[in-house]
């Protein structure tokens, strides 16, 4: 394309969606029509690249050297103002490059295409010379009046695609241009949903009034589990809906879909469109052009569902709030809870956060009245709270070579007795932890990262749960070629299973890990098998502890209740009763009461205590002291850099120099740097510095200040992470 003519032409500046601190200036051609928020086709370098006008151009770069746009996309809707706000407020408050956080809001393959069609058939008033009974059949299908494909006409009329072709060429047929994407439903926000309690009307009542009245209210529905603080916020969901306004449910785990599909579904009449990463790529560019065009109403996703181009969102419901799984780790690192907050100011509408156990940060921002609490004491209709009791292990060890206790035991017995289901919990993946030689020592480690290899014995190999690596288990040991001297220590699930059958041998027995569930189906069957009675006893991870509603699940086990306090970070204590509070949860949800029982080597542990005697808010108080007293979040300001390089004395040199430049500030200390707890990752060395603020403090000005002059050689990488949910 030759460069046009500067005379009527217009710059622009255009961010693209790479690595990139800002936006680029290009010349906007005469006669070439669009605004800020279009997706544009630019020149960069030898190639050509999507773009999104951002604004006017920043005058750096003289108007007779920019080069031209190439082309308008102008099929798709630009990106409203309100998202480009939001990518600008997300790149400055992470310290991520502002191209980056924009790649996350175009994640959609082929979705900026020329929208796909598809040719259907009508009937008209010709008819053919000749006349069979199989072009009789044809005809008699679609005189209904709908539009049907070629094959579409064959299949339900019984006949070949053959006879349909000659009723097209006689013209019986005539073809109608129809997109190829399926339409998506409108909810009905009138349709039936269940009644509530008066306290669970009152809440709802409140929730619509926050919807009606069009200004950002930040909510927090605090409701025990099985309170059925879903039916609530579905109520905000239909005044949204009856707006004509879009909705958004941001869920933590793909597993927690299935049921709540399901919920939508009655509530509403059709299920909501998803979005998350099993989505196939077709799917994924359907719901973000429908996203887009304002015909998706209500979406239910993972996190990234925030970066979606709704053009009129007028809601967000963070379920499960206190979730870590709402901390993206890698790439742009953001907590989803913490930016729909965000994206609810920036666009004036109320955004709800519903947990069972709330987060410390949402407690502490319920208290001092920037948040607004909404609780739920009691769970829906007949159902009560289970028992939850602590065995000590110390008093009732298993037998040797097992891990479930003998009172326990005795519980499962009596619950298959009943006809009842029991669930066994262990947040701890494959057979077992770690795998040692028994000759000279030796623990079997990832050649990659500084973990142990964990065995998963129905696979038969070894596996890193941080790089991904895999071995064959080797029949003698690596180190010392001493054979059958590989034992298994510690337990995870698979051990726990085989446990189960041994024990139970008639029992029907379900393992649900993400090790064998694979993409949103898998999780639909397990979980409806155990809703049917299929399943008598369930041995589960993490995906079993939230969300799900069992009517005849009456005994939770938590095998090893220690297993979260070994983790040293200051969330460890937090994290632990939030996840045993919800895996308690699942027990007793219909009018079955329920047990839980904990086994623990210290059950005189504040959080085992807390459990035991439901005290949930004397925990939390306890919590808010000891992090106050440490000015820690949510009363202080935490930043992560991690140095990494595949060359470690690299990391060292790197780190040591940025040591050198830590600038002085006051209420700001750095820590560091000490290797990462994990300090070889996917082979990269990792030495971490830990920034600790007090909570007035403007801590990306710190970073951009101590980092500024500072040249990152390109063998090493410095990965910064605000606000951190995990310190590996």
């Amino acid at each position: 394309m030759s460069a046009p003519s500067h005379e009527g032409a217009r710059a622009v500046s255009v961010l693209i969606p790479l690595a990139l601190p800002g936006p680029y200036d290009y010349d906007l051609p005469p006669g070439m029509a669009a605004e800020e928020g279009s997706f544009v086709v630019v020149p960069l370098g030898p190639r050509e690249v999507l773009g999104v006008i951002w604004g006017e151009a920043s005058g750096e770069v003289d108007a007779k050297r920019l080069k031209p746009v190439s082309e308008v996309i102008d099929d798709v809707p630009p990106m409203p103002a309100v998202l480009r706000r939001f990518i600008d407020w997300v790149a400055g408050y992470t310290l991520n490059p502002r191209g980056s956080v924009l790649r996350l809001a175009i994640r959609a393959p082929g979705a900026l295409e020329p929208a796909r069609t598809r040719i259907a058939y009508q009937l008209t008033d010709r008819r053919p010379a000749r006349m069979t009974s199989a072009r009789e059949r044809v005809i008699a299908t679609a005189s209904d009046g709908f539009l049907r494909t070629v094959r579409e006409l064959a299949e339900e009329a019984g006949v070949s695609d053959g006879v349909v072709r000659g009723l097209v060429e006689a013209e019986t047929l005539v073809p109608v241009e129809l997109p190829a994407d399926a339409p998506f439903e409108d909810p009905d926000p009138d349709a039936q949903g269940l009644e509530l309690s008066p306290e669970q009307a009152e809440a709802a009542n409140c929730l619509v009034a926050r919807v009606r009245e069009g200004r950002f209210a930040p909510l927090l529905l605090d409701g025990v589990t099985g309170s059925g603080k879903t039916e609530v916020y579905f109520e905000a969901v239909a005044e949204v809906l009856r707006q004509g306004r879009q909705a958004l449910v941001l869920v933590p785990e793909i597993a927690l879909t299935s049921q709540f599909l399901d919920r939508f579904e009655r509530r509403f009449g059709c299920r909501p469109a998803e979005w998350h990463s099993e989505l196939s790529t077709r799917e994924r560019r359907r719901v973000w052009r429908g996203v887009a065009e304002g015909r998706v109403k209500a979406v239910i996703g993972a996190r990234s569902a925030l970066f979606l181009p709704f053009p009129d969102l007028g809601l967000i419901v963070i379920d499960e709030e206190h979730e870590s799984a709402f901390k993206q780790e890698e790439g742009v690192t953001y907590h989803a809870r913490d930016m729909g907050v965000v994206r609810g100011s920036l666009g004036s509408f109320p955004v709800i956060l519903s947990s069972a156990t709330p987060s410390l940060e949402s407690a502490v921002n319920a208290e001092q009245g920037r948040y607004e609490r909404l609780v739920l004491t009691g769970r829906h209709g007949d159902a009560q709270l289970p028992r939850i009791g602590a065995v000590d292990m110390r008093t009732h060890p298993p037998e040797r070579g097992r891990w479930l206790s003998p009172v326990l035991v005795k519980e499962m017995v009596a619950t298959l007795e009943a006809g009842e289901q029991s669930m066994l919990f262990l947040n701890r993946r494959g057979y077992a932890p770690l795998t040692l030689c028994r000759t000279c020592g030796h623990r079997i480690q990832c050649p990659d990262c500084s973990a142990w290899l964990v065995e998963h014995r129905f696979r038969r190999e070894l596996r890193c749960h941080h790089c991904g690596y895999t071995a064959p288990v080797p029949k003698a040991c690596p180190s010392c070629g001493a054979e059958d001297a590989l034992v298994a220590c510690g337990p995870g699930v698979e051990r726990i299973a085989e446990e189960v059958v041994e024990r139970f041998p008639e029992a029907r027995v379900a393992l649900v890990s993400s090790d064998n569930l694979r993409g949103p189906q898998s999780h639909v069957d397990v979980f409806s098998a155990i809703e049917d009675r299929e399943i008598d006893i369930v041995i589960g991870t993490q995906v079993m502890a939230k969300g799900h509603h069992f009517p005849w699940l009456t005994l939770v086990g938590v095998v090893d209740a220690d297993l979260g306090l070994e983790n040293g970070d200051l969330r460890a204590g937090e994290r632990t009763f939030q996840l045993l509070q919800q895996v308690a949860g699942r027990a007793g949800r219909a009018e079955r009461p329920g047990r839980v029982l904990l086994q623990s080597y210290m059950p005189e542990h504040g959080v085992m205590r807390a459990l035991v005697s439901g005290d949930r808010d004397a925990f939390l108080e306890r919590e808010a002291e000891m992090r106050e007293r440490m000015e820690l979040p949510p009363y202080g300001r935490l930043v992560g850099v991690v140095v990494s390089s595949t060359d470690g004395g690299l990391a060292q040199r790197v780190a040591r120099e940025m040591a050198r430049r830590v600038p002085a500030a006051d209420h700001v200390s750095v820590l560091g740097p000490a290797p990462a707890p994990i300090a070889l990752l996917r082979g990269r060395t990792r030495l971490r510095f830990l920034v600790k603020a007090g909570r007035n403090v403007n801590v990306q000005a710190y970073i951009n200040a101590w980092l500024a002059d500072f040249k990152v050689p390109n063998a090493a990488r410095v990965s910064i992470d605000i606000d951190p949910y995990s310190f590996l």
